[in-house]
């Protein structure tokens, strides 16, 4: 399987007009740490996870490619 983490959060930080500064302050995080993830370089945590699937709301499994909805 493979995981989509940084194509979800790059398309969910699209439709809500989200920059790397906006989202790492509203989930909690550096901007280098969403920078990060975004080129593939880091994976997030678990509770990173859970804080981005929050705030976007949508699940976790959306977010690593195990659901498509």
């Amino acid at each position: 399987m493979r995981i989509v983490f940084a194509e979800r959060l790059q398309e969910l930080m699209k439709e809500q007009g989200l920059n790397q500064v906006k989202l790492a302050e509203r989930v909690g995080v550096k901007q280098n740490t969403i920078s990060a993830w975004l080129l593939k370089k880091k994976e997030p945590s678990l509770t990173s996870l859970w804080l981005v699937a929050d705030y976007f709301g949508v699940d976790v499994d959306y977010l690593i490619g195990r659901k498509d909805d």
